[in-house]
């Protein structure tokens, strides 16, 4: 039998959660996404979990959304939570990939922000495009020292992920900068920028992570639920739910823009021509 994509472990009153799919740099197809709710769900379902931790098998956290791998499903129906939108197989045009985006990638992490348990983030190697979006919605980024992020997505002439949290999680500035030139950022610059919690050898990583997630533990899960959802709020009241929707729709237009001016929806872009890219950045 087939490793599964996602694997699922107790220890103790942590959950961890571990991307599965080392050989494609944890690369996002829709199994994975569908394969991590549920991880998410089981997690958030026993009463025992106090703190959840997101992980990557392999040298990468993740590499991002699947455009190429041998495992790519986007035309796979599955059965759908987040319920924003219809089902996209059946659907041609933006109406297919709006539907399919809606549900896959916004909805999913939006949901999963709100997922009621503190969730850590534990990030070795890259982290690109998609794989922001997965750190991004964790309360926590404890990362390794050889981490590096970016949101390259700008070549393909979309203006960022579909979560689309830069200016909130690195500010203004930052953002803009990370978004315009599309080059990688270290992880002492994600430290400093606010989105990077702790730094920490590569070796301890998983050591440092679970003695931060066994100390959160230890405090009363319905305090956890109430704070986490206080601070959530309160980002939400400076805009970042709202502004999620906004920028998304300009996501689409980009994706519009592109299958009628170049070859497809996006820009003639590759997995090998964005990380070629970014090569020695």
């Amino acid at each position: 039998m087939s490793e599964p994509v996602v694997r699922y472990e107790r220890r103790g009153p942590v959950a961890v959660v571990t991307m599965n799919r080392p050989d494609y740099r944890n690369a996002q197809n829709s199994a994975m996404t569908y394969a991590l709710d549920d991880a998410f769900a089981r997690a958030v379902d026993d009463a025992e979990v106090k703190v959840i931790v997101l992980a990557g098998e392999g040298k990468h956290f993740s590499a991002g959304h699947d455009i190429g791998s041998p495992g790519r499903d986007a035309d796979v129906t599955f059965d759908r939570r987040a319920v924003l939108w219809w089902d996209h197989t059946d659907r041609v045009g933006g109406d297919q990939r709006f539907a399919r985006e809606s549900e896959v990638y916004l909805g999913m992490c939006r949901r999963w922000r709100e997922i009621p348990k503190p969730m850590i983030a534990s990030v070795q190697g890259a982290c690109i495009a998609g794989g922001l979006m997965l750190a991004w919605v964790c309360d926590l980024i404890v990362a390794a020292d050889d981490a590096f992020f970016a949101d390259p997505v700008v070549r393909m002439g979309i203006p960022g992920v579909e979560y689309f949290a830069h200016p909130w999680v690195l500010g203004p500035r930052a953002a803009k900068e990370v978004l315009f030139t599309g080059e990688r950022f270290t992880v002492q610059q994600a430290k400093e920028w606010g989105m990077v919690t702790r730094i920490v050898p590569r070796a301890e990583l998983e050591q440092r992570t679970l003695e931060l997630a066994e100390k959160i533990g230890a405090m009363p899960q319905f305090g956890l639920a109430l704070a986490k959802k206080a601070v959530n709020q309160a980002e939400d009241l400076m805009g970042l739910r709202s502004g999620m929707d906004s920028v998304f729709g300009l996501h689409h237009l980009a994706h519009a823009h592109n299958a009628e001016t170049s070859e497809d929806s996006l820009g003639g872009q590759s997995a090998r021509s964005m990380r070629d890219a970014n090569k020695g950045a």
